[in-house]
């Protein structure tokens, strides 16, 4: 199955136009964001406040990190020279990770999806899992200890935890951590600077959950993980308002598209997802969509945990 199977040359091309203006629309809003959590978070200072802006920083490192995966795809601006310099110093090093480094092994996963050889595999082949089990995991992930796991990673130059994979440290951590130098100190310039740790504390419990769902949205207990079709081994999954804010910004539940077209900038997945549904692209691969981020657990957790059937 190919993507031409469903559209024609000229869709193909449309759809897969790079453009800088929503580059950068992208990366802007995304920041801008970024600002009016901490512009909140400072505003309406009490512990309420603080743990939704934890909450919320940690959707946002995810968007940055959507960002920089677009721009490891090349997909984010017209010039490889744009995608390695924004996608770099506004995307990848605010998170710690790397667009080169990071693209080369995340193209192995487009090749390689539900395969032995796919370095995101055990992120997600252990699905579905029992409620205690994932409980447990996302007691590692807000008690910090996946966060820590992670930054350890980074530095140690290992790989190979919930969102880096193995040989991907790139020794650009210093940038990474210059990077967050200076949101620093833009705060503190601005008499604010002990609001940068909501920053921190994201990255080290919420960023890390959110990853961990989005991830199990992907592929998680999806119909046939080693079919190579993207309708078995991938999943779609429509969201709300919130659930774009915080499990998957910059259009990134639209990960079938993805996998069937990975030239298809984000901005034009919505588009092509109701193409394709109009083209009967989806036609008895009900399982491949899910209705909501609840859906998704509720597919790759309760249903095993109560006794039913797994969805496969």
């Amino acid at each position: 199955m190919k993507a031409g199977d469903f559209l024609s040359k000229e869709e193909i091309q449309s759809f897969t136009q790079r453009s800088d203006m929503a580059g950068a629309w992208a990366v802007f809003l995304n920041w801008l964001l970024i600002a009016a959590i901490f512009a909140g978070a400072i505003y309406w200072s009490n512990p309420l406040t603080w743990v939704v802006a934890v909450v919320l920083l940690g959707g946002r490192q995810l968007g940055l990190a959507v960002l920089m995966h677009e721009a490891g795809h090349q997909t984010l601006f017209k010039t490889d020279r744009l995608n390695i310099i924004v996608g770099q110093l506004f995307c990848a090093f605010p998170v710690l990770g790397d667009v080169s480094i990071y693209g080369a092994s995340h193209r192995i996963h487009h090749r390689f999806a539900g395969t032995d050889q796919d370095p995101d595999l055990p992120n997600y082949r252990n699905y579905p899992v029992s409620r205690a089990s994932f409980g447990r995991k996302i007691k590692r992930d807000l008690t910090g200890q996946t966060g820590m796991l992670l930054v350890r990673s980074v530095f140690g130059g290992s790989g190979r935890n919930l969102m880096l994979r193995e040989g991907e440290a790139s020794h650009s951590e210093r940038k990474g951590l210059l990077v967050n130098l200076f949101v620093f100190i833009v705060l503190w310039t601005s008499g604010f600077g002990v609001y940068y740790l909501l920053w921190p504390i994201a990255y080290l419990t919420t960023y890390p959950l959110v990853a961990r769902i989005r991830q199990v949205a992907e592929h998680g207990n999806v119909t046939d993980l080693y079919d190579p079709d993207p309708r078995k081994n991938t999943r779609t999954t429509h969201a709300n308002p919130l659930e774009r804010l915080i499990f998957c910004p910059n259009q990134v539940n639209y990960h079938i598209e993805h996998h069937l077209l990975a030239s298809v900038p984000a901005h034009q997945l919505k588009s092509l997802h109701r193409l394709l549904l109009k083209r009967g692209f989806y036609e008895g691969y009900d399982k491949a969509i899910a209705t909501s981020y609840l859906d998704v657990i509720r597919r790759a957790v309760l249903e095993f945990s109560s006794g039913q059937p797994a969805v496969r």
